[in-house]
């Protein structure tokens, strides 16, 4: 039975198990930051919320593909919607260049594929960080949280973001890098 208390690895088990229940509690933990990252991404409310309800469909159908020893529950899903929403915004503004939606591309570019080297961090944990995140951005220079927006959340290659920018690849390269090593020095409290 899934109660409040249930730990988000408790909770994709169910899921994994087709219980109906489970992906209704972790709607319910989640559905709100996903939300959330999603509107960053497609501006579209409406659009958003379907975004949203597909994600979903992707978690219930493809929850087995979750790896508990690789990542944790939280960056697995808010990767997930971060994927879904880019490809969405992609392939409105690309339609013709986009390769076929399948289960195929779905597995190798929407299911996120994470590095067992990343932290594990679940829902309560994540929303504690919420600030020290949050202020770590701010500290970073406009250029600083521009760039970074263009790369997460517009989903743009770092070719695509020298060419917005008009600048070489090989600037935003060093742009991004700049901006996630100042990023992480904000978050651990090293400024």
């Amino acid at each position: 039975m899934i109660t409040g208390s249930s730990s988000d690895i408790e909770i994709f088990q169910k899921i994994a198990s087709a219980d109906s229940k489970a992906l209704e509690a972790l709607y319910n933990r989640y559905a709100p930051i996903l939300y959330t990252t999603l509107r960053k991404i497609v501006t579209d409310e409406r659009l958003a919320e379907e975004v949203l309800t597909e994600v979903f469909v992707i978690i219930w159908k493809k929850s087995i593909l979750f790896n508990p020893e690789l990542s944790s529950v939280y960056a697995w899903l808010v990767l997930l919607a971060r994927n879904k929403g880019v490809d969405v915004v992609r392939r409105l503004r690309e339609n013709s260049t986009m390769p076929e939606y399948s289960d195929e591309y779905e597995d190798e570019f929407i299911i996120p594929m994470l590095s067992p080297v990343i932290e594990k961090i679940d829902y309560r944990i994540a929303n504690g960080l919420k600030v020290n995140v949050e202020n770590a951005l701010i500290k970073l220079t406009d250029a600083q949280q521009y760039v970074l927006s263009l790369a997460f959340y517009d989903g743009l290659t770092e070719k695509e973001i020298a060419e917005k920018l008009n600048i070489p690849t090989e600037t935003v390269k060093a742009k991004i890098r700049t901006a996630l090593t100042n990023f992480k020095t904000n978050l651990m409290g090293k400024s």
